[in-house]
């Protein structure tokens, strides 16, 4: 299969509506900044492979959480995908091809694999942004069947999801109509954003700053003028001497983020790459 019908450009995905944006390509997408010799045809007949297997086993007819079930049973236990609970913050967790090797990941990318296996299957499966750690989501006849990827997809009750989400809220309190509204499905987007950030994250904390940089700027390619990619992308261009870089993307987060909590840290980083001079307007 050849590649460009697997893989978008990072110029036609920033165009795309988020419901015509292709997950597994673009998740490849970005493993490829990476990994550039990757074959995006091997890893499309991988979940064809997994699909295929899958299909005999599950009844149309059978409830959809029973299906789910066999799914789940077929990725975590036979296959052997799992959450690499050993080493949470290696790099390789986060791009698909080296999930799809190693059978390692964190929820996100655990997700994406379950998410396009599954939707392959006539499963209508979503992922959901949770605070902290990634999520799955199903809808069944009562309500939605929320799954945890990262612990081969087992499902969580309504009072361990508040437990998970209420240290991550100010008030520490959730109610049903918050809960919901966190339960809504992620866009495509917003999922390949996260899978950035998230690298990002972990490249600025190991101080590898083109790495940085570079996902940092693809999040700009999805989403334009976004603050803290942004002032991720500035603090790395600072990081590397980029003095013309760090200026403008510093100076655009103050202009559009002045009352940020991080103000005063980024406005002094701008000021030391302005050579002492800075005016805002």
């Amino acid at each position: 299969m050849d590649a460009s019908n697997i893989l978008p450009s990072w110029d036609a995905l920033a165009a795309r509506d988020d419901a015509d944006i292709p997950l597994l390509g673009a998740a490849l997408l970005i493993a490829r900044d990476e990994y550039p010799d990757l074959d995006p045809s091997h890893y499309e007949q991988m979940v064809s492979h997994h699909v295929a297997q899958l299909r005999p086993r599950l009844d149309d007819n059978s409830p959809l959480p029973l299906r789910m079930m066999a799914i789940n049973e077929y990725l975590f236990d036979e296959l052997g995908y799992a959450g690499n609970h050993d080493a949470y913050y290696d790099p390789r967790n986060s791009y698909l091809n080296e999930v799809f090797e190693r059978r390692l990941g964190i929820p996100i990318s655990l997700a994406v694999v379950q998410m396009e296996v599954s939707r392959r299957l006539g499963m209508p499966l979503d992922g959901i942004s949770f605070p902290g750690h990634f999520l799955v989501r199903l809808p069944v006849d009562d309500g939605v069947l929320v799954m945890d990827p990262f612990n081969r997809g087992r499902p969580l009750g309504v009072e361990e999801l508040r437990e998970r989400v209420e240290p991550h809220l100010a008030t520490g309190q959730l109610d049903d109509e918050a809960l919901h509204d966190i339960l809504h499905p992620a866009s495509h987007r917003a999922i390949l954003v996260r899978m950035l950030r998230n690298l990002q994250a972990l490249y600025a904390e190991q101080e590898d700053w083109p790495r940085a940089v570079r996902c940092a700027d693809r999040v700009l390619t999805l989403l334009p003028d976004n603050p803290d990619a942004l002032r991720d992308r500035g603090i790395g261009y600072h990081r590397l001497g980029h003095v013309l870089g760090a200026r403008e993307d510093l100076g655009r987060y103050l202009m559009l983020n002045p009352d940020a909590d991080d103000a005063l840290q980024v406005r002094d980083m701008l000021v030391d790459a302005s050579g002492g001079n800075v005016r805002l307007s």
